[in-house]
């Protein structure tokens, strides 16, 4: 019997080899798609970007203590409520990316509480730890101990984060910074907002909780 060679990719192993290309080549097609989506979530995800004065209104809330450089290229503006659990899963994401780019970025909370009956009170309790330069501690530990929803609870937690608790104290009962949290609230309905977390990442509006990754990939975009 007379022996023909095959082209190798009538083989069975240049099968597999053309097989495993095609897939290879589908999955690196799928990651860039993934990436540009990503990106675009940031510039097109609602269709919405805040004018230049809404934009310096956005900003106007409480910033992360590290990295608030005044020329860092990226902004991101969190409208949030402390009872909302969304919130509380977007929290670790927050707390992670907020750290990786503190020299990248201004990460700035605005109170957003419509979420529970208490959520007002858990905003003044950030507010009057903020008083006391632990906005951020209080802030942890609020999204940490979700379940609190009492003032002796926010008390709890206010000798937790070391304040000086007849001073938080005087400053929850009198409701101090009540007039600012309801700013906050009539911003975000000016921007739309209808839900929580919502964020303005550069002045586009992104809503609900932002996979790590893709919040990586928003930013690094953005630094470019």
């Amino acid at each position: 019997m007379e022996y023909t060679d095959k082209p190798w990719f009538k083989t069975w192993w240049g099968i597999l080899v053309i097989i495993f290309l095609a897939i290879a080549l589908i999955f690196l097609v799928a990651i860039g798609f993934y990436i540009y989506e990503s990106v675009k979530t940031a510039q097109k995800s609602s269709g919405v970007k805040l004018s230049g004065q809404q934009y310096d209104k956005a900003s106007k809330g409480i910033n992360y203590p590290w990295g608030q450089i005044a020329e860092a290229p990226i902004t991101i503006v969190e409208f949030g409520d402390f009872a909302c659990p969304h919130c509380q899963q977007a929290f670790p994401t927050i707390r992670e990316i907020s750290l990786k780019y503190k020299n990248d970025i201004k990460y700035i909370w605005r109170d957003y509480p419509l979420a529970t009956e208490y959520s007002t009170l858990l905003a003044l309790g950030a507010r009057c730890a903020n008083e006391q330069g632990l906005f951020w501690p209080m802030h942890d530990k609020l999204f940490l101990n979700q379940s609190v929803s009492s003032a002796d609870q926010l008390l709890a937690l206010t000798n937790q984060i070391g304040a000086d608790t007849t001073r938080f104290n005087d400053c929850l009962n009198q409701q101090k910074y009540l007039t600012q949290i309801k700013k906050d609230l009539t911003d975000g309905q000016e921007f739309g907002i209808s839900g929580t977390p919502t964020y303005f990442i550069n002045g586009y509006k992104v809503e609900g909780n932002i996979p790590y990754n893709t919040f990586v990939k928003i930013i690094e975009e953005l630094k470019k």
